[in-house]
């Protein structure tokens, strides 16, 4: 059965794109732990982060500072949060987010009740600051 994360990928279920290419994507959560919020995924269904191959690991991780380094810029966060992560969805992704604490790490600093028009804002203010970085080429239109 395929995970929430294809679906999304196939176009079964929305995402707001930030990044699309042939070996991964990236698409704002819909339980942010900040604006902007972000997480990393392979097109390949990985289940676990070191069952991947380096070469595609390494894909993930420098999208992952691409994205990273947008969300600080755009939001003048501190710094960006990144954990890898796997538990709830069995499908490897990277969670990149502005960041201003270490309570964001915590399960605690999840904002389940996040609206549709903050999170359309988010990815347009993201996919922007993206553009803005040089990436345009692997960022979705609006």
């Amino acid at each position: 059965m395929p995970s929430v994360f294809t679906r999304i990928m196939r176009g079964e279920l929305p995402g707001r794109f930030i990044w699309q290419d042939d070996t991964a994507v990236a698409f704002l959560t819909i339980e942010p732990r900040s604006p902007g919020h972000t997480l990393v995924v392979p097109r390949q269904e990985v289940d676990r982060w070191l069952d991947v191959g380096e070469k595609t690991m390494a894909h993930l991780m420098s999208i992952a500072h691409k994205v990273g380094e947008a969300q600080r810029d755009e939001w003048q966060s501190d710094r960006a949060g990144l954990m890898i992560e796997g538990y709830m969805v069995p499908h490897l992704h990277i969670h990149v987010w502005p960041s201003w604490s270490p309570r964001e790490f915590h399960p605690s600093g999840i904002d389940r009740a996040a609206g549709s028009l903050e999170l359309d804002a988010a990815a347009i203010r993201l996919r922007a600051r993206m553009r803005a970085h040089g990436h345009g080429a692997f960022v979705p239109a609006d």
